[in-house]
C-alpha cells in the first residue's frame, strides 16, 4: 500500500490513502470544518456506489460542466433535498419536518417565548411567529400571556401537540435510518458535530474576521 498523503491543517491533519483515494480525518480542528466537511462529503463519494452513479449530475443552477462553488448555496440546496426526504418520510403524520422541528424544541424547552425559541432554531423571530399559527391553529401548541413580562408570550405543547409529536417519532426515526444508511452513522455523526460549529457563536467570529481581510 502507498503510503499516505498528509497535509497539516494547524491543530488538525488529513491523511489521504493515495492508493484507495479515500480520506480519514483526525484531530479536526473546527476553524478547519470546511475542508473537513469536503474530505467527509469524499469518503462519502468514493465509498458508496449508488453516490459515485450520481457523479455525472450537472449542478442544475449552474452552467455545463460548473458546479456552484458557494457554500452558501450548497448548504441550502443540501437542506431543501434532505427536508424533501424527510417531509416525505412525515407525510402519513401531516407534519413537516420544519413543524416537527418547532413542536420538539418547545418540549425540549417549555414553557418558552418565541424570541427564545427563534435563537434555539436560528430562525427569524417574525418567520417563526408565522410558522406558529398553524400549529397553534390545529391545536399543537398553546399561547399565554408570560405573567413576569406581560409583553412576552409563552409558548408550550398541549396534549394534542405531544401527541402528534409522539405519532412523528418512528417516522423521523425511518428517515434517520434512511440517512445513516446512505450517508455512514459514524459520517452522521461527524456531520452533525461540523453542523453545529457552523451554527456557533465562534465560527460567526472567524466568518467576520476572515472576511473583513481585504482580498489579495
Amino acid at each position: 500500500m502507498h503510503p499516505p498523503c498528509q497535509w497539516p491543517t494547524g491543530a488538525s491533519w488529513i491523511a489521504f490513502d493515495t492508493l484507495s483515494s479515500r480520506a480519514s480525518l483526525y484531530l479536526i480542528n473546527p476553524l478547519h470544518s470546511a475542508t473537513y466537511l469536503h474530505m467527509l462529503v469524499m469518503e462519502r463519494k468514493h465509498g458508496h456506489g449508488k453516490v459515485r452513479a450520481m457523479r455525472g449530475r450537472k449542478d442544475q443552477s449552474a452552467g455545463p460542466g460548473e458546479d456552484s462553488r458557494c457554500n452558501c448555496t450548497a448548504l441550502r440546496k443540501a437542506t431543501r433535498r434532505i427536508s424533501q426526504l424527510y417531509d416525505t418520510a412525515l407525510t402519513p403524520s401531516g407534519v413537516k419536518t420544519t413543524q416537527r422541528a418547532i413542536l420538539a424544541q418547545i418540549g425540549r424547552s417549555e414553557p418558552t417565548t418565541v424570541g427564545k425559541l427563534a435563537e434555539a432554531l436560528v430562525m427569524d423571530a417574525g418567520a417563526l411567529a408565522h410558522t406558529l399559527k398553524p400549529l397553534e391553529r390545529d391545536g399543537f401548541v398553546g399561547v399565554t400571556v408570560d405573567p413576569d413580562d406581560r409583553r412576552n408570550r409563552l409558548i408550550a405543547l398541549t396534549r394534542q401537540g405531544r401527541q402528534k409529536l409522539a405519532e412523528t417519532d418512528a417516522l423521523w426515526a425511518n428517515a434517520q435510518r434512511g440517512f445513516e444508511a446512505a450517508f455512514g452513522r459514524a459520517e452522521s455523526e461527524s456531520l452533525r458535530d461540523a453542523l453545529r460549529f457552523l451554527i456557533s457563536d465562534d465560527f460567526a467570529a472567524a466568518f467576520e474576521k476572515g472576511h473583513s481581510k481585504p482580498a489579495r
